[in-house]
């Protein structure tokens, strides 16, 4: 099966208004299925002072003004939000798409060195968080406390009213109303690359998602592919039931690249493709991404 398509936009040193472009241009390609945001505060490249918006504020924005795209930002750090809030904020967004939002969730900030979607390399995390007043963990304590996010988000859109008493997270009498327009809530995609981050993912996501080369080699994407599959049967869930999602970086001047970084991936498993849109977008950039990269696999 030839695999599905969605695009990102990195909301950092781009105005919005270009941003708006190419989620209404988008909205119009039915090849395309979401489009995805990012969750940081500061720029990750180019000049530190640059221009970074706000990841749920502008996803609810373009999700108002889009009516056919699946969205969500690829992915929510847990480190910012109390668990509750953000399944309230999830619950406002989904109604006001219409029933449209990816609940894209990873660990955030810790204090082991990584880079973007968990992959390794320099970490962004430790000035970012220290600029915002937000705290960095320890690596399994991360994956501790996206454990109880889950586990609350799914009991916020499910139940009435609950009281959940975990290690990190206490509520009482927990309300949320209205519930997602998506029955049992949003489904839930899951950013990383380690084990304890993979276990997590054959337990609770209906998506896993990865960043491909360069940040992470082939020899990586198809270690990390086994090891779902083995989580998965290690507890009795089939592999095929996690949809696996690869975000990649579009080269305008090499697109064939880019294609080729597609079919290798596809080799591997891979089901879903994020094309991730280098700045600046120019004109027709998701018509030229239709033509160059997505009709090709179809």
């Amino acid at each position: 099966m030839p695999p599905t398509f969605g695009l990102k936009t990195t909301p950092m040193h781009v105005p919005y208004a270009d941003i708006r472009r190419v989620w209404l241009e988008a909205d119009e390609y039915p090849q395309l299925r979401d489009a995805w945001l990012w969750d940081h505060f500061l720029p990750l490249a180019g000049p530190k002072d640059g221009d970074v918006l706000e990841g749920w504020t502008l996803l609810t924005a373009l999700a108002a003004q889009t009516t056919r795209l699946r969205l969500g930002l690829l992915v929510t750090s847990n480190r910012i939000r109390p668990p509750a809030v953000l399944g309230k904020i999830a619950s406002t967004l989904d109604v006001i798409s219409g029933g449209r939002l990816i609940m894209g969730l990873g660990v955030g900030g810790t204090h082991q060195s990584a880079g973007l979607s968990g992959v390794p390399g320099p970490n962004p995390a430790i000035e970012e968080y220290a600029a915002y007043g937000l705290t960095l963990v320890p690596p399994g304590e991360g994956v501790d406390r996206l454990r109880e996010t889950i586990q609350i988000l799914r009991r916020m859109w499910t139940e009435d009213e609950f009281d959940y008493h975990g290690r990190y997270y206490t509520l009482e009498r927990n309300r949320n109303s209205p519930k997602p327009v998506q029955q049992g809530g949003p489904p839930l995609l899951i950013g990383g690359w380690g084990n304890r981050m993979l276990r997590l993912v054959a337990r609770y996501a209906d998506q896993w998602n990865i960043s491909g080369p360069p940040h992470t080699d082939f020899a990586t994407l198809a270690d990390r592919v086994h090891r779902l599959d083995m989580e998965c049967e290690r507890i009795g869930r089939d592999p095929s039931t996690v949809s696996r999602s690869l975000q990649q970086i579009v080269s305008y001047d090499d697109p064939a690249g880019t294609r080729a970084i597609v079919e290798q991936a596809v080799g591997l498993g891979f089901d879903h493709i994020v094309l991730s849109l280098p700045r600046p977008y120019p004109e027709h950039v998701v018509r030229w991404l239709i033509r160059e990269i997505v009709d090709p696999f179809h």
